[in-house]
């Protein structure tokens, strides 16, 4: 994900997708394992995924659909904390957290921004 914004770019050129036309699913340190919130635009908090596609595509206009993994406990570096296995507590509830992610992807395309946020960011 680090590097995917030249990649990302350049199917979107080759279908002529626009950035706003993009849904990137991507990790979230600064809310909740488990919640889920959609947005289009914004900063990149860090995340060297967004960074890189908000500079290939010179815009942060893409709908991004932000998946919560929570901050860690004390002082583990966030780097190694994102790379790290999920808890057995965490996959317990990881294919329910997947399929509601899939969910705000359907609904962002079928119903739009706002119904999305109304209905899935927790």
């Amino acid at each position: 994900m680090n590097e995917s914004g030249g990649p990302i770019k350049a199917l979107a050129n080759f279908y002529s997708v626009e950035p706003s036309q993009i849904i990137v699913l991507h990790d979230e340190l600064d809310i909740p394992f488990a919640a889920i919130r959609a947005k289009i635009a914004g900063g990149d908090n860090g995340h060297n995924g967004l960074k890189s596609l908000t500079s290939a595509f010179d815009s942060p206009e893409y709908f991004r659909v932000r998946l919560g993994i929570g901050r860690p406990m004390g002082q583990q570096d966030p780097a190694d904390f994102v790379l790290k296995q999920f808890s057995k507590e965490e996959k317990k509830d990881l294919a329910e957290f997947l399929d509601r992610g899939a969910d705000v992807v359907e609904s962002l395309i079928e119903k739009g921004l706002d119904f999305t946020q109304s209905k899935f960011n927790s």
